[in-house]
């Protein structure tokens, strides 16, 4: 075999070096989608369709939601067929989204499902106590939700806590989410972030710093805030990865030290496709 002279050699490096630009993910990690925005597809009976589409696009990893509390999520109560279709599409599964209502209910039900596909991640989006909390009720939440996550610690799973309606709220001058750091326990409780809450005052980088391992996934949309709200709107609408005001760079950079091990795309499939191949782009 002829010996490479110096420039097919630095040629070759840096074909190796663009190929792995090309095709790399932000921390590298696997880019996921929470299936939420897709679930009439589930309720149809089409996950493996879903699971065909997403890989298409990029995805490598999905969050579910739970068969027990999400009606549309139902077509996945056979926790054995559901991991085989991920098995045949390639796809990780290591977190999906409970109702506190069924984990009050049934705990262990909802664990079972869970484990039997091979999840390690329990997430709930909201502790549910309203817009308007007192600070009873946001103590008295984080006891139920401290309770729940010592079970599920007992049976090897991770009780993540997602931020939404109550998470956002105010109590006594301080944000509701705050306070839950506080009150929830570090070694049983972490936190999920939902990207799209800066329509709320909530940036990412700042929480992941403020506080440190406290973090486990992110759920990934972008927002353009020079957009107007829309009338009757809670907020800025979505927009793809890189085409809003969310600093990716710093904010990849910040979910190393928050402790992120997963994340996942939560937009419908038309953002999906272009927010993937924005993460796919990222060098960060």
């Amino acid at each position: 075999m002829a010996a490479l002279t110096r420039r097919e050699f630095v040629a070759g490096v840096m074909a190796t070096a663009l190929a792995a630009r090309i095709e790399a993910s932000p921390l590298g990690l696997p880019i996921g989608s929470q299936t939420y925005p897709h679930r009439q597809t589930i309720g149809a009976g089409d996950f493996a369709g879903l699971l065909e589409t997403l890989k298409e696009i990029g995805v490598e990893a999905v969050e579910l939601c739970s068969a027990i509390g999400y009606k549309e999520f139902a077509p996945l109560a056979d926790a054995r067929a559901v991991k085989r279709t991920l098995g045949e599409h390639g796809m990780k599964c290591e977190s999906a989204h409970f109702s506190l209502r069924e984990l009050r209910d049934n705990q262990q039900k909802s664990i079972d499902w869970a484990r039997e596909i091979g999840m390690t991640q329990m997430v709930v989006a909201t502790l549910g106590g309203g817009r308007t909390p007192a600070m009873d009720d946001v103590k008295r939440a984080a006891d139920e939700y401290n309770a729940i996550a010592a079970v599920a610690a007992k049976a090897g799973m991770q009780q993540v806590l997602h931020n939404e309606g109550f998470e956002v709220s105010m109590v006594d001058g301080r944000r509701t989410y705050d306070i839950l750091m506080d009150l929830l326990d570090p070694k049983l409780v972490k936190f999920q972030f939902q990207m799209s809450t800066i329509n709320q005052g909530l940036v990412a980088e700042e929480y992941f710093t403020k506080y440190p391992g406290r973090f486990i996934s992110m759920h990934v949309q972008d927002v353009d805030m020079n957009a107007p709200v829309p009338e009757g709107g809670r907020g800025r609408p979505q927009t793809a990865v890189g085409k809003g005001s969310i600093d990716w760079a710093k904010t990849f950079k910040a979910a190393r030290t928050g402790g992120v091990k997963n994340y996942f795309v939560e937009q419908n499939m038309e953002l999906t496709k272009a927010s993937v191949a924005a993460l796919k782009a990222m060098n960060v």
